[in-house]
């Protein structure tokens, strides 16, 4: 009987109801981090009236959220490669949550900058982790849709939180809407029980049992797979140090481009989201048009990003994302001229495909790019890195706008790393990395 790899079953193996219960945990946590990182926006009036705060004060605690996602990406994904990816969820989960949640009780900007940088560590710990786990689960002919679809969740938080806003503001003013965010901390102790753990992680700890019982419900045949009397399962060994593994085995290269990428992806995101309704009200359109190019934007996004992720399990991930920053590139550079308004609506559309959508596939593909004992920690450099990026994306925008420069050049300037991106993507050597081997020996651990 032939011996298959724990990699090639979970590859191999149909989707059935424990992954899909496994999208849905993946996300429910992404939703309430995209909420959580979105609230702020929705507050942020009420805070500079109660607290008397300029705007480049509000501007600056807001930052504070950036700051934390940026150390929370680097830090807590390289200890999800060494301590496991559900115990880092759960912190990253609680982090956000309460320092959110406490948040609402604050009284004076300095408590609550404090709570937004740490909220922000769990931010930045969340979503490297959740993809990870999705990364080494999900089948290979559903990876990328279903990667894409947990991470549309920023988009539904993003929603959300305005929705709550406007439901909560009225009555009971604006600190329900940051204590909303507790949701989570009632739901660790059914975490704790149904979250699964990696299963590198459970191998390289010796919780057989555990790993048994998990991949009973993925494949009930998964012991006929193994030819379990005869085989020895075990992995590349853990890397002592994960963010060296990154440069290692030919991926130093690699790496150093996937840092470009995001850092250019996540400028133009930022700087989009922030300056895209001021840019086109300064290009001569009212402000309901400017604010429903927003819209436009973020509901491009949701859907392309569906969309995308179909296509890329079918038809592979690397040409298309660099396709998708070279068109999104065209479409910015467009709307510079003036158009039809449908015309617009619709190159504005596609730009919130190739940007925020082709972030998430992005992600999915880094994901997958790098072996299990650093999976967690590329994909969370390469976030950490690119928070740089956003962080320069809305002061480029604040920097043009002030100048009086041509609207025209503004999006030439925000088109521009989308070809940049395209070209690093485009150099990226393709992975040759085997996570895991199984190898027939005798007196061996078996998994039965």
């Amino acid at each position: 009987m032939s011996s298959n790899s724990i990699k090639n079953i979970l590859d191999e193996c149909k989707f059935n109801r424990f992954h899909l219960g496994l999208l849905l945990w993946c996300l429910l946590f992404v939703s309430f981090e995209g909420y959580d990182l979105v609230v702020y926006g929705s507050v942020v009036p009420f805070l500079t009236k109660e607290w008397n705060l300029s705007p480049i004060e509000a501007g600056v605690i807001g930052s504070y959220g950036l700051f934390g996602m940026m150390f929370g990406s680097i830090i807590l994904s390289l200890l999800a490669d060494r301590f496991g990816r559900k115990s880092i969820i759960i912190v990253s989960v609680a982090f956000f949550s309460i320092f959110t949640t406490i948040s609402g009780f604050a009284t004076e900007a300095q408590l609550f900058s404090w709570c937004r940088f740490l909220a922000g560590v769990g931010f930045g710990g969340t979503l490297p982790t959740v993809i990870s786990l999705l990364t080494e689960y999900i089948p290979k002919s559903s990876k990328n849709k279903s990667i894409t679809i947990a991470l549309c969740g920023n988009q539904v938080g993003g929603i959300l939180a305005p929705l709550i806003g406007v439901l909560v503001f009225a009555s009971l003013g604006w600190r329900p809407v940051l204590w909303f965010s507790a949701i989570p901390l009632f739901l660790i102790p059914i975490i704790l029980k149904y979250l699964p753990e990696s299963p590198q992680f459970l191998i390289r700890k010796g919780k057989l049992d555990v790993l048994k019982a998990t991949l009973t419900k993925i494949d009930p045949n998964y012991q006929d797979r193994l030819n379990a009397e005869h085989t020895k399962i075990s992995e590349l060994p853990a890397e002592q140090t994960p963010i060296i593994g990154l440069f290692k085995n030919k991926m130093g290269l690699s790496t150093i481009l996937f840092c470009i990428v995001y850092f250019m992806g996540l400028l133009m995101i930022y700087g989009l989201n922030t300056w895209l309704p001021k840019l086109m009200q300064s290009a001569g359109y009212p402000l309901i048009s400017s604010l429903g190019f927003a819209i436009f934007l973020n509901g491009g996004a949701l859907i392309g990003t569906i969309i995308i992720g179909v296509i890329a399990d079918r038809k592979g991930s690397k040409k298309l994302i660099t396709g998708l920053y070279m068109l999104g590139a065209i479409c910015l550079a467009l709307l510079g001229l003036k158009s039809n308004i449908v015309l617009l609506y619709l190159l504005i559309a596609i730009a919130g495909v190739c940007t925020m959508g082709n972030q998430s596939l992005l992600n999915a593909f880094v994901s997958q790019y790098y072996p299990n004992s650093v999976r967690s920690t590329g994909v969370g450099l390469a976030n950490g890195v690119g928070r740089l990026g956003g962080m320069l994306g809305p002061t480029l925008g604040g920097v043009l706008l002030s100048q009086n420069v041509p609207i025209g050049f503004c999006f030439l300037v925000f088109a521009l790393p989308g070809v940049c991106a395209a070209l690093a993507l485009f150099s990226v050597r393709k992975g040759t990395q085997k996570d895991e081997q199984i190898h027939s020996i005798n007196s061996e651990l078996k998994i039965n």
